[in-house]
């Protein structure tokens, strides 16, 4: 969430609190409509993956993808109930490749990420801006095979950790019809903290 810094600190904690839980129980419903797993939430982030307990082929990009605009549509309504006027703005990450899965710990075992593509996709979050869906150019390759996605180069950025890439916003789906928030309404980049 861009400027989750800045409401927590303009929020009491029961505030907080209830925001995320308000945030998450809108977005677990949500993924229950997709081909996807909720692997954690720390904080303001919130990290899934598709293609994996169960692999699906090229699916998880189009799971992820279609998730991720629907996550999108739902920030048009969403309301944060002790800021009602302020635009929850919301920016998701996107990428493509092997990573390593296994349960992990004995206290509180949990079914964990490991990879550079976990990495990878934090990256693509993390360097995104408000409102958008940020990929790298590997998730693009199997969303343009799989057709039918509105996608836009950003063009090359630096990334942190990984030099210079070339990356793409994801703009909609020919069967997407779901009303998605007004980049007029998007944070600026001041707003943003950039990690």
């Amino acid at each position: 969430i861009v400027g989750f810094t800045n409401i927590a600190g303009d929020s009491t904690p029961l505030q907080v609190v209830a925001l995320l839980n308000d945030l998450y129980t809108c977005f677990d419903a949500i993924i229950d409509d997709h081909d996807v797993y909720k692997v954690e939430t720390i904080g303001d982030a919130y990290m899934v993956a598709s293609g994996l307990p169960l692999r699906n082929g090229n699916r998880h990009a189009g799971e992820i993808a279609n998730m991720s605009l629907d996550l999108l549509a739902a920030c048009v309504h969403f309301k944060i109930r002790h800021m009602p006027e302020r635009q929850l703005q919301l920016r998701v990450g996107l990428h493509t490749g092997p990573c390593v899965a296994g349960v992990v710990g004995l206290k509180m075992p949990r079914y964990c990420l490991f990879g550079d593509t976990v990495n990878t996709a934090s990256r693509m979050e993390s360097g995104g801006l408000a409102l958008r869906v940020h990929m790298s150019q590997f998730t693009e390759a199997v969303l343009r095979e799989l057709g039918g996605y509105k996608l836009e180069c950003r063009g090359e950025i630096e990334v942190k950790g990984k030099g210079r890439m070339t990356t793409y916003w994801l703009l909609g789906h020919t069967n997407f019809n779901k009303e998605l928030p007004s980049l007029d309404r998007a944070a600026g980049k001041e707003e943003h903290e950039f990690k």
